[in-house]
């Protein structure tokens, strides 16, 4: 396959190599350190080891395209293999789905903290918390080997040209020599499934956390909690919404560049994100980097 990417003159080009090397220098730098500061035992509560798998993740997830798009930007022939190109939308798309899990179970976490405290230890044991932990990594990669199945034994036809910088389901389904509405209904389907029940969860658990808030007494107390509550939920919102616009409804029609925007959001700017929104604002999380270096 020939992937596109982002086709501008040769200063657009070099312009963009930077930008998105910068992003991903930053992205591994905030996601890495929050991996390091696993080293202060204080930090060993159900609510860390969360965020220390998810900062891993994070690292991965934006590792599954980066490199491979600013090589292709670089590159002349901007080329993937029929295998590399279905390695990669496995482990973008399997990624991507344990992010969604994970993003689930952390919320869950703030719903107990926030509504259940005195509760809190004895459920949210470390044993559980490493159940909830092996339950997002294994689901997240078991769930798309059948989509991937599928779409790879569709016959595609020349000239295989892919108008992104991903291997994406939407321009693989366009080069298919023939309409297969039922593989595409499967496949949407699927992502509406993978895509709503974590994101109904999340919903469930910050609207009971809401609804406790606002009980709290102290006007500063109701303050930092909203606030916490609000940058983790715009972070969801921005994940999610970008989600559901790219693969919930098929045949959306949304234009190549469109696509490419809505996928840099949720691939590459919401790993750079997350360590300053779920981790970095933390005191505890900064005095332990801190400690560190």
């Amino acid at each position: 396959f020939l992937l596109l990417g982002f086709p501008c003159p040769r200063e657009g080009q070099i312009l963009l190599f930077v930008l998105f090397t910068v992003v991903y220098l930053l992205t591994l730098t905030g996601n890495g350190s929050i991996i390091c500061v696993k080293w202060d035992r204080r930090l060993h509560t159900p609510m860390y080891i969360l965020l220390g798998n998810f900062a891993f993740l994070e690292i991965w997830y934006i590792s599954s395209t980066v490199p491979n798009m600013l090589v292709n930007i670089l590159s002349e022939t901007q080329t993937i293999s029929f295998s590399g190109c279905f390695l990669q939308f496995y482990f973008f798309f399997s990624l991507g789905t344990t992010e969604c899990f994970f993003l689930s179970v952390m919320a869950y976490d703030r719903y107990l903290a926030i509504c259940r405290p005195l509760h809190y230890p004895s459920i949210m044991t470390g044993k559980f918390c490493v159940i909830l932990v092996c339950v997002c990594w294994v689901g997240g990669f078991l769930c798309y080997p059948v989509p991937i199945v599928l779409i790879s034994q569709l016959p595609f036809c020349g000239p295989n040209i892919i108008d992104h910088f991903v291997c994406d389901p939407g321009p693989l389904f366009a080069l298919a020599c023939i309409s297969v509405p039922s593989t595409e209904l499967i496949c949407y389907t699927f992502n509406s499934m993978i895509i709503f029940g974590p994101f109904l969860s999340i919903l469930g658990s910050y609207t009971l956390v809401i609804r406790a808030v606002l009980r709290i007494p102290s006007s500063a107390g109701r303050t930092k909690a909203f606030s916490t509550c609000g940058s983790h939920l715009m972070v969801v919102s921005l994940f999610y919404g970008t989600l559901m616009v790219m693969y919930v409804s098929p045949r959306s029609g949304n234009p190549a560049a469109m696509q490419k925007i809505i996928t840099l959001v949720y691939s590459v700017m919401t790993p750079l994100f997350n360590p300053l929104i779920y981790s970095l604002r933390n005191k505890d999380m900064k005095l332990a980097l801190r400690n560190v270096l």
